[in-house]
């Protein structure tokens, strides 16, 4: 696991936009900053901000990413584990800060809003904090010499990151602070996942079993709920298709025998 070691100094990365965030906030830059994003964003329609936001939900990445059950089991394996830590994460800090998001602090009117008004649980930004998770788990559960091709996920991340601001949900603080946490969950997800023997990535094992049982879930939950914003539903459709014909392909993987290596 050597080659999918994670540098000791990659650790303190997340302190970066950590510091920027304790930044803004003291530095009263909050509401200067939210509304200087939240008008340069409408330079772009509303359907780009709602799909970017899409890909901070943690379904709608595990239906996104289920392929990755057949082609690379340990990369989803490292976004599940991740995901689950991004979630407690996210759900503990909202509960000890408890701020108020721009909703509950700016008058009605003053700034763009795509959707129903949020008015607390402020920071961090879950969807940026689960984004950045997912990105830095694919990263380092990822062989070192193959590792830079997975860099612009990085980029999603930080436009998930925007849409935030972009449809009015949250202060950049919360943003970058998401940021910082998200990268720190995603090593942990790659830690726990790197540990996994290669033997039990197989589709026949009992893991690709409670995953696909996941995908299942995945589509249940797109049917039945509106994930975060109607404009959002092409993509929920889109990523019922992708885990059907995923598990299509995956109880074909049970009936078809793996020819054993050349000794």
């Amino acid at each position: 696991m050597n080659n999918k070691a994670i540098p000791a100094f990659a650790w303190f990365i997340p302190l970066a936009p950590l510091a920027l965030a304790a930044l803004i906030y003291f530095g009263e830059f909050q509401s200067s900053s939210f509304l200087f994003i939240n008008s340069f964003t409408q330079l772009l329609p509303d359907t780009v901000w709602a799909w970017l936001t899409f890909f901070g939900i943690g379904w709608g990445l595990f239906a996104l990413s289920f392929p990755l059950l057949l082609i690379a089991p340990r990369l989803l394996s490292a976004g599940i584990f991740a995901g689950a830590i991004a979630a407690l994460t996210s759900t503990l800090l909202k509960k000890i800060f408890d701020l108020p998001r721009p909703a509950g602090v700016l008058t009605d009117g003053s700034f763009y809003r795509i959707g129903e008004a949020l008015l607390y649980k402020a920071f961090p930004s879950g969807h940026t904090l689960t984004a950045f998770a997912i990105a830095s788990a694919f990263y380092f559960s990822t062989e070192k010499n193959k590792r830079i091709a997975l860099l612009p996920l990085f980029l999603l991340a930080l436009l998930v990151g925007l849409s935030r601001s972009a449809v009015g949900a949250h202060w950049l603080t919360d943003v970058v602070g998401g940021a910082g946490f998200g990268i720190w969950c995603g090593m942990l997800g790659a830690l726990i996942a790197n540990q996994l023997p290669e033997t039990q990535l197989d589709p026949k094992k009992i893991w690709a079993h409670l995953i696909a049982l996941g995908g299942v879930v995945a589509m249940y939950a797109h049917l039945t709920q509106v994930m975060d914003l109607e404009l959002n539903l092409p993509l929920q459709y889109l990523s019922i298709a992708i885990v059907a014909t995923t598990l299509v392909f995956y109880i074909k993987a049970q009936f078809t025998q793996i020819p054993s290596k050349a000794k």
